[in-house]
Parts: structure tokens; C-alpha cells; sequence
């Protein structure tokens, strides 16, 4: 029964990406428009993270900003409902601008093992399946609670092509994706995303403290693999969307063997890459749930529940 849920997903998914750019753009563009006029959950949390993150701006000032995120985010969901649905080669063709993809191909020479740590910036399903396309590669990823959801997305991504395990994050996965580095293999890992409570350390994102994961620094330093940053960021003024790839080193301390400087670390890295358009990032996504034991502070999200 799962798995015919999935399918018949996939075939609504299908059917909606079938229709052209323009009227899907349009239909998130209303989505979008009617998801901050009647403060749905991705306006709040958006706003609230704005909040928290740029309390330069007073209200009126962060509202315009709201909404463009917003827009974005309704846009890249149908964006990615045609990645997902078309041949990866097809994809492949949107990305149209290439930076330090030389940086990639001297890595996966090296053979000392890579990491690939792509934050939610641009597109990262498209992303995925272009490294598909350049190396077999194991990705970790936190499945959803709707075991109908995570079949979806396991039959999505097997459409991404290439050789590619989904490693589920839990020790066993970990374990894998160890023992694969250091045989001179590729991970990729999405490094933003809150680990639970005791599986990371405190570092600051845009000014606020946000719990950053371990992990990615863990294995670097273990494997002595190299770490990438990369990232497929969407070009202005291109109608379909069209992408340009980037591929940059991560700073040196992602694979400090103190915890709190690798997070530190690694959070400078990915600020980096979000501040280069700010709208792009994902946030809608509860960032600072978690906060630092002893400090007072509570969940800035509770009352948007």
C-alpha cells in the first residue's frame, strides 16, 4: 500500500510538471501571495527567523523581504517537481554556469575521500543529481515520519541517475559513510539542518546561536577526507530557471578535532554562501528550536505552533 501511495504521488507529480514554466511560476506566485496574506506557517517562521537574525530592521522593513522568500520558496517547489520528474540529462542542461568545478574533478583524483557539504542554498535536488552524474556517492539524508513520504523520495531521487545510496542518518548509515571515505569514496551531507538535542554544539548562524551538527566534522577528521561546499544558486531573470553551479574548499577548521571550532567553522561557511542571496536560503525552516542549556532562552517558534 506504500509503495502504490508513492506512485500515485509520483503521478500527480508528473502531471503537475508537465505544465508549462510561466503557468507553474504563476501558480506559486499566488500560493506564495496568498500563503503571507493569511500567515501561513512558511510566512511565520519566516518571519519570526527574520526576527531573530536581522532585528536591524523594523517590521516594515523585513515584510518586503518576507514576501520574496516566500516566492522563492513556492517557485522552487515546482522547480523541483520537474527535476524530479524528468530525465537527469534534461536537468543537467539548466545548469548553464560553472564555478570551481575543477576543485571537484582534482578531489575525486586525490582518492583520499570527499565530503560534500551542500547547504539548502539554490536548488540541492539539482545539485545531487549533478554530482550523479560526475561519481558514485552516498547521500545521508533524515527520512520523513510518513513512510509514504520517504517512498516518494526514495523513487524521486532514484531518478537523479548515476550510482547513489541513500544513507538514512542513524549510527548504522554513519558507520557506512566512514567506511566509505576511507576507501577514497563521496558523501554528501546537508550540513544546516538541526541535529537533535546531544548530536551537536552551539555555534553562531547570522548572529544567533543554532545547534549545528557534529557529524560532518567527525567524519572529516577521522577520514581525513576533503570537504567541499557546493551549491546549484538560481540565476536571475531566467525563464525556465536556469542555475549556476558552484564548488568551493570549506574552511580549514571543519575538520578541527575540537567539536565547537568545527561547527564554528562550518556555519561561516554556509553564511557565507546564503548571504550571496539572502532570498535563496531556506528560511522557512525552524533554524534556533533548540537552545543552549542554561541560558533562559526559549524556542523562539512556540507560539507559532
Amino acid at each position: 500500500m506504500t509503495e502504490f501511495a508513492a506512485a500515485l504521488l509520483y503521478a500527480l507529480a508528473w502531471t503537475l510538471a508537465r505544465l508549462p514554466w510561466p503557468l507553474l511560476r504563476g501558480l506559486a506566485d499566488r500560493i506564495a501571495a496568498l500563503s503571507v496574506r493569511l500567515d501561513a506557517r512558511e510566512a511565520r517562521v519566516t518571519r519570526r527567523n527574520l526576527e531573530l537574525i536581522r532585528p536591524d530592521l523594523d517590521a516594515a522593513a523585513r515584510e518586503p523581504l518576507v514576501r520574496e522568500i516566500v516566492r522563492t520558496t513556492a517557485r522552487q517547489a515546482f522547480e523541483t517537481l520537474r527535476l524530479w520528474t524528468r530525465p537527469a540529462a534534461r536537468n543537467l542542461a539548466d545548469i548553464v554556469e560553472f564555478h570551481g568545478e575543477a576543485l571537484f574533478d582534482d578531489a575525486l583524483r586525490d582518492g583520499r575521500g570527499l565530503i560534500v557539504a551542500a547547504p539548502h542554498m539554490g536548488n540541492w535536488e539539482l545539485l545531487n543529481q549533478w554530482l550523479a552524474a560526475k561519481t558514485p556517492l552516498a547521500i545521508l539524508y533524515r527520512p520523513p515520519e510518513s513512510a509514504i513520504g520517504e517512498a516518494f523520495l526514495r523513487r524521486v531521487r532514484a531518478n537523479a541517475g548515476g550510482d547513489v545510496e541513500q544513507v538514512r542518518a542513524e549510527a548504522s548509515g554513519v558507520r557506512s559513510l566512514l567506511k566509505r571515505l576511507q576507501k577514497g569514496g563521496v558523501v554528501g551531507i546537508l550540513p544546516d539542518q538541526q541535529p537533535k538535542a546531544g548530536e551537536g554544539e552551539f555555534a553562531p548562524f547570522f548572529g544567533k546561536r543554532a545547534l549545528t551538527m557534529t557529524l560532518l566534522g567527525r567524519l572529516a577528521e577521522r577520514s581525513r577526507a576533503q570537504v567541499l561546499l557546493c551549491w546549484c544558486e538560481r540565476l536571475p531573470h531566467t525563464s525556465p530557471p536556469r542555475f549556476a553551479l558552484h564548488v568551493q574548499a570549506a574552511p580549514d577548521g571543519v575538520a578541527d578535532a575540537d567539536p565547537q571550532g568545527a561547527v564554528a567553522a562550518l556555519n561561516a561557511g554556509i553564511e557565507a554562501i546564503a548571504r550571496r542571496d539572502f532570498a535563496q536560503y531556506q528560511w522557512t525552516y525552524k533554524r534556533y528550536t533548540l537552545r543552549p542549556p542554561g541560558s533562559g532562552e526559549e524556542n523562539p517558534y512556540l507560539d507559532l505552533y
